[in-house]
C-alpha cells in the first residue's frame, strides 16, 4: 500500500501512533469512517466522565464547585478552537438544534422578514427557522447544485427583507465546504445575521469566527468535536447578544445566580445568560478532555491531515467505474467528508454491510456512501477503504 510521504501533511509517524494508543477500536482492526455521524470516545474522555460520575457516587458527591472550573475551562478551549473574542461569548448547549433556536427565537421578528436558506441543509439548520412562520416570517431556499452553494448563489437570493442566512459550513451529505469568507462580508454588507451552523466543521477543519465575520456559529460535540452526546456551544457576537432576547430563562442565566432572592437583577452580560439551568455534567467533563486532546494535536495539523486523507479517498474512489464523486476535490471547498453515489442499479445498503463485513464503517446517507476520517485515521486506511469498496462494487455486479 502507499503511504504519504513526510510533507503531504498526513501527522508524522510518531504523533499519529501517539493519537491511535487513545482510540481502543484501532487495536482491533476497526477502520471507522462515520466521525460526521457520531465519533468513537477517547480513552481520556472516557476516563473524565468515570472519575466523574465515581466521585458523585462515592467521593465527595457534591462536586459543583469543582465543576466550575472545568466548565470555564471548557469555553476558553472552544474559544480558542474558534477564535473567538472571549469565553464569555460562548454558551454552552445541548446540541446544535438548542444553539440554533437560542438566535432564531432570539430575533425580534417582524411579519415579511425573511430567512434565506439552501436545499442542501441538514434539517437541525432549516426547522428552527420553519418555525418561525407563524410569526410571518417567509423562508427562502436557494436550489443548491449538487450541494454546492456559492456566494453568488447567495448575492442574487437577498432581497431587501433578508433578515438572516442560516448556513453550514460544510454540508453533511456532499461535504462542501462553503466559501465562509466572501459570506461572512456579503453578509456584512447587507446587515444581514450570518448564522453559520458548524457542527461538520469545528474539529475537522480550522473556522475563524472573526475573520468570517459571523454572528452565531452553532455546533454539537458528538461529531468532530469527539465529544459525548448531550454537548455543543454557541458562540455569539456581542452585537447580535444585545438583539437576541431569551424565549426562556433561568436561575443561572443572571448576573449574580447565588443571590437567590434578587429578583430584580439584570441577566448576565455574557452568553451565560443562554444558559438556563444545571448541565450535564458527565458530558462536560468528556468534552473538556476531548477539546483539550484535539488543541493538544493542534487544530492546523489536524486539518492538513484530514484533507489529505480525504484526497487520497477522492481519488481512490473516483478511480472505480461507475462510481461519481459528489465531494470537491479542491481542497479549499472540502473538509473531512467524502460522498459517492455507486453505480447505477446496484444496492447501496448491499455495499454498506459488505463494507462492514470487512470491519470498515462508513455511513450511508440519501442513498450514497458517506466516508469521515478523523485525525487517527491513517493514509493505509484510506488506501484499504476505497480498494475495499471497489471489490465490493464488483462481487455485486455479477
Amino acid at each position: 500500500m502507499t503511504s504519504l510521504g513526510p510533507h503531504s501533511g498526513v501527522l508524522s509517524p510518531d504523533r499519529l501512533a501517539s493519537a491511535r494508543e487513545l482510540f481502543p477500536h484501532t487495536r482491533k482492526g476497526m477502520i471507522f469512517l462515520n466521525h460526521a455521524g457520531t465519533s468513537p470516545l477517547s480513552i481520556r474522555v472516557v476516563k473524565a466522565m468515570q472519575e466523574y460520575l465515581s466521585d458523585r457516587s462515592e467521593g465527595k458527591i457534591d462536586t459543583y464547585f469543582s465543576d466550575v472550573p472545568m466548565v470555564a475551562a471548557t469555553k476558553a478551549f472552544i474559544a480558542q478552537i474558534i477564535n473567538a473574542e472571549s469565553p464569555d461569548r460562548i454558551a454552552l448547549s445541548a446540541n446544535t438544534t438548542d444553539a440554533i433556536n437560542i438566535v432564531a427565537t432570539g430575533l425580534p421578528w417582524k411579519s415579511g422578514d425573511r430567512i434565506l436558506l439552501n436545499s442542501a441543509e441538514f434539517p437541525a439548520n432549516v426547522w428552527p427557522y420553519l418555525h418561525l412562520r407563524r410569526l410571518g416570517v417567509e423562508i427562502d431556499s436557494i436550489p443548491s447544485i449538487n450541494g454546492v452553494v456559492t456566494p453568488e448563489m447567495i448575492d442574487s437570493a437577498i432581497t431587501p427583507r433578508t433578515k438572516l442566512l442560516g448556513l453550514s459550513a460544510v454540508q453533511f451529505l456532499s461535504g462542501f465546504r462553503s466559501n465562509l469568507d466572501a459570506i461572512g462580508e456579503l453578509c456584512r454588507q447587507h446587515n444581514i445575521v450570518f448564522a453559520v451552523d458548524g457542527i461538520q466543521a469545528v474539529g475537522a477543519v480550522r473556522l475563524d469566527v472573526q475573520h468570517l465575520k459571523i454572528d452565531a456559529l452553532s455546533a454539537g460535540g458528538e461529531k468532530w468535536q469527539m465529544s459525548p452526546h448531550g454537548t455543543g456551544f454557541l458562540y455569539i457576537t456581542e452585537q447580535l447578544q444585545s438583539r437576541a432576547q431569551h424565549a426562556a430563562l433561568g436561575w443561572l442565566a443572571v448576573k449574580e445566580p447565588w443571590e437567590f432572592y434578587n429578583f430584580s437583577q439584570p441577566v448576565a452580560t455574557t452568553a451565560r445568560r443562554y444558559e438556563g439551568g444545571s448541565q450535564i455534567m458527565p458530558s462536560l467533563w468528556g468534552m473538556h478532555a476531548a477539546l483539550s486532546t484535539l488543541l493538544e494535536f493542534g487544530t492546523d495539523a489536524i486539518e492538513s491531515h484530514i484533507l489529505a486523507l480525504t484526497r487520497i479517498l477522492c481519488e481512490r474512489l473516483l478511480a472505480i467505474p461507475g462510481v461519481t464523486l459528489i465531494t470537491p476535490l479542491e481542497n479549499s471547498r472540502r473538509a473531512g467528508i467524502v460522498t459517492v453515489e455507486p453505480p447505477e442499479g446496484l444496492d447501496v445498503g448491499a455495499i454498506l454491510n459488505a463494507l462492514v463485513g470487512r470491519n470498515i464503517h462508513p455511513a450511508v446517507r440519501e442513498g450514497k456512501i458517506r466516508y469521515s476520517p478523523h485525525f487517527y485515521n491513517t493514509p493505509d486506511e484510506m488506501e484499504t477503504t476505497a480498494a475495499a469498496t471497489g471489490e465490493c462494487i464488483d462481487a455485486l455486479r455479477r
